[in-house]
């Protein structure tokens, strides 16, 4: 693991991230679609036992997790709040709506799936659960968050998932899908789900961040 963690480089931003992290993914979405140029540190989660808990690390980051940005001279951490201030400090190609009563859709979709979904069956949750159970268990929340996700959805999508403008919620609603085809998930009960991803995965913002076209990528792995 590279020395010096705090240091900034200059002004451009500099992106904490493991390459299959939905969190991190979010965050490089967002970042993609306004635009925003930033550099990528990769924190491997598996490596040595995972070096988010080094000792450097966890001075960027007090959760050792993923991702964390350091931006404008600040070091923010949780990717929720991290789309959150790029939204308040970079306004132009925004991922709110000016609409209070959408504005409010795209934050209940996005507290579905970073409250109700990923955290279930995030990384530290599974080694908890056990090498066994891990796979049911990530089904089962995946699952019921889903069903939650296609019922907001039936009344708040347009050709995203709220009208026809691309939002923070779009921005965490592809990386679910990542995972939930990763545990096996039956995703044909949720077609407005399917149909939104289709529609994200050939946005070249949404492309360069998909795990598979990150610098810390396995060249093993399949379309790498």
């Amino acid at each position: 693991m590279s020395s010096n963690l705090n240091a900034f480089s200059g002004t451009q931003p500099i992106l904490y991230s493991y390459w299959r992290s939905s969190c991190s993914w979010r965050v490089r979405i967002a970042m993609n679609l306004k635009e925003i140029p930033y550099d990528i540190k990769p924190i491997s989660l598996i490596k040595s036992g995972g070096e988010q808990h080094c000792n450097e690390y966890r001075e960027v980051n007090p959760m050792e997790q993923v991702p964390a940005l350091q931006i404008d001279g600040h070091t923010l951490i949780e990717s929720v709040a991290i789309m959150h201030y790029l939204e308040e400090t970079r306004p132009q190609r925004p991922l709110l709506p000016q609409d209070v009563h959408k504005r409010a859709k795209v934050r209940e979709i996005i507290e579905i799936i970073c409250s109700g979904i990923q955290p279930l069956q995030n990384l530290i949750v599974l080694i908890h659960v056990g090498e066994e159970k891990k796979k049911e268990w990530a089904q089962h929340w995946i699952t019921r968050g889903f069903r939650a996700v296609e019922k907001a959805l039936s009344t708040s999508a347009g050709k995203y998932c709220v009208g026809d403008e691309i939002s923070m919620a779009d921005c965490c609603l592809v990386p679910q899908v990542f995972n939930a085809r990763r545990f096996h998930v039956d995703l044909r009960p949720y077609p407005i789900i399917l149909r939104i991803d289709r529609e994200l995965e050939s946005n070249p913002a949404f492309r360069a961040a998909h795990p598979s076209n990150q610098p810390d990528c396995p060249p093993e792995l399949p379309n790498k």
